[in-house]
């Protein structure tokens, strides 16, 4: 297998690069330029998969003329129900989510874009991966407890399932690490497809 001489992380989010940082893989950070987040797709595997894409290809144009790099873009979503939950702006809309969320098995959705150069140009291997997560129920005062931790506003339609958030999942169907926001195991097979690694 190649070896990559450098790992672009596309990301802002501090919990992919906590991820990296555990399995041992050294990376620096990129942070996309994109104006803001939007997506023309409608299914949720493919929503998080073309974010992904533009993330990854803001960053690339930095990259233009180098073979020495794999960039890793990611995006997470969580679905319930066909409702596709955002980052929370405020405690109300925590609130909601939470409520809407406790007691019931949802679908936590990550887009993952690789993207490197070979002679021809950039190759790019997008895919998502699904991991259901069924939260036990929570009263009010348990909800509003979870809030004021501030982890629910932390993180784009989720909620600190390596924090406090974790006394709430009674069940994970999937890759953990695809919740935090980076399935990396499902990357790490990606990359030996490839003839990659990390």
């Amino acid at each position: 297998m190649n070896s990559m001489k450098k790992i672009i992380l596309a990301s802002a989010s501090p919990r992919r690069g906590d991820i990296l940082r555990q399995i041992g893989v050294s990376f620096e950070v990129e942070i996309p330029t994109l104006t803001r987040e939007h997506s023309d797709e409608v299914i949720p595997e493919e929503i998080v998969k073309d974010l992904a894409r533009q993330k990854a290809q803001s960053v690339s144009e930095n990259y233009v003329d180098r073979d020495d790099v794999l960039i890793i873009a990611a995006d997470t979503i969580v679905v319930y129900n066909q409702k596709i939950f955002g980052k929370p702006a405020n405690e109300e809309q925590a609130y909601h989510m939470l409520k809407t969320l406790q007691g019931r098995v949802h679908q936590v959705y990550t887009g993952v874009t690789l993207l490197y150069q070979l002679t021809e140009g950039w190759r790019m291997d997008s895919f998502s991966v699904e991991t259901k997560v069924e939260m036990s129920q929570m009263n009010d005062s348990e909800i509003w407890s979870y809030i004021n931790t501030r982890e629910p506003m932390d993180k784009a339609g989720s909620y600190g399932i390596q924090g406090a958030g974790s006394l709430y999942i009674k069940r994970i169907d999937g890759e953990y690490n695809n919740v935090v926001g980076l399935p990396v195991a499902a990357i790490r097979e990606h990359l030996v497809k490839l003839q990659l690694k990390l």
